[in-house]
């Protein structure tokens, strides 16, 4: 098989580097080595930014996100029992950010794929890149019994955090920096009205809460828990109970507890890898980093990335211009590190650190206690979580 470029990855990140390409008459094969009902069984986050709105857009696939999705226009910070509101349109100019859920935005990518007859060749096997330091590359799968070759001019490693593309690299050519947390979050899904219009981010001395939404009718919550947890251990009724603990009485009074749908715990890690591109291959979204979910920048992240290297490929093969492709690490790494100090930032902010004693407790409770009080302090916040324009770092 020969294509333009050969995409690793059939997640959100390379779904839409996929149909980028395709809007643009660039020809991309997809290789996934999970089913589509696996990929789409992944639940994951569900705040976009504009950023990703817009991108969204462009590549056609925005029509049920306007339709379905919720536009906030801000969240509530809880710590010391009481709610206090950040007014991102107020603070930011006019922005906003939407609640629709990532599995949504992946199905809408693959109904995209599928309707323009676009080829994904999903339960491939024994995936590997080859040659991505010449103009040859290749990709090798196994599928059904037959060994398989795509030849390309590009490789996209959208293939995640465990994927082969960036394992694949030399040690002595790539850099790793990382942050594990001591905890985890375990995550609930419920078909139950959300607790309360816009997200609730909480700091309990019992733990961090969230509480957030994938629509009108069903809601997403996540406790701060020991990595030594097992979902096992925690019962629907034990779930919403220390829910309710870390929550304000007003909201805990409200909620609407059920059955859960899916619940899991995920650890948390700050993860950046540098450079991004090897050659004729490059690394997008997971692959190349991952952020804590408390700021919920990872997918944001991940279309941007994209963004970025659907340019650089439109501009290799429309203008004969290779500045796009040369440039596409260093852009990409100075928005990382961004989110990255962000969602660093606030994860320490809003998490219980049992090891920092009382003390850390108040350290926390005096800076968001400015943060709320400052108008600067909360136009810091509410700039962070909205999101940078595209053009930052250009």
């Amino acid at each position: 098989m020969r294509t333009q470029v050969a995409i690793v990855g059939a997640g959100p990140s390379g779904l839409l580097l996929g149909q980028l390409l395709h809007k643009a008459g660039i020809d991309a094969v997809i290789v996934e080595r999970q089913s589509p009902d696996y990929v789409l069984g992944r639940i994951r986050a569900g705040v976009l930014e504009q950023v990703t709105m817009d991108v969204l857009d462009e590549a056609g696939v925005g029509t049920r996100m306007h339709a379905e999705g919720l536009v906030h226009t801000g969240f509530d910070l809880l710590f010391q029992g009481q709610r206090h509101r950040i007014d991102m349109d107020k603070l930011t100019g006019g922005k906003k950010v939407m609640v629709y859920g990532q599995t949504e935005v992946t199905r809408d990518l693959m109904d995209a794929r599928t309707a323009a007859g676009l080829t994904t060749v999903y339960g491939a096997t024994n995936v590997a890149v080859h040659d991505y330091g010449t103009d040859r590359p290749r990709v090798t799968y196994d599928k059904d019994g037959q060994s398989q070759t795509i030849e390309c001019d590009f490789i996209a490693g959208c293939d995640g955090f465990h994927g082969v593309c960036r394992a694949s690299v030399p040690k002595g050519a790539i850099k790793e920096f990382e942050k594990v947390y001591p905890f985890g979050w375990l995550g609930l899904l419920s078909d139950t009205p959300p607790v309360h219009h816009e997200l609730i981010y909480a700091n309990s001395t019992r733990g961090f809460a969230l509480a957030s939404q994938r629509s009108l009718t069903r809601s997403r919550y996540y406790l701060q828990v020991p990595l030594t947890d097992q979902v096992e251990q925690w019962s629907d009724q034990a779930f919403w109970d220390e829910l309710k603990r870390r929550l304000d009485p007003e909201a805990a009074e409200q909620l609407v507890t059920g059955p859960s749908i899916e619940k899991s715990i995920a650890p948390l890690r700050s993860f950046v890898t540098e450079p991004l591109r090897f050659g004729r291959m490059f690394l997008a979204g997971d692959a190349g980093h991952i952020v804590p979910p408390t700021g919920a920048k990872g997918l944001n992240l991940a279309a941007t990335d994209v963004k970025y290297l659907a340019n650089a490929l439109i501009e290799f093969y429309q203008e004969k211009s290779e500045a796009g492709v040369d440039a596409y690490s260093e852009k990409c790494l100075k928005r990382i590190w961004r989110a990255e100090r962000f969602s660093w930032w606030f994860t320490s902010l809003m998490h219980h650190f049992p090891e920092n004693g009382e003390i850390g407790q108040k350290f926390q409770d005096a800076e968001l206690d400015y943060l709320i009080h400052s108008e600067n302090g909360a136009r810091t916040i509410a700039e962070n979580y909205v999101g940078l324009p595209l053009d930052f770092g250009q």
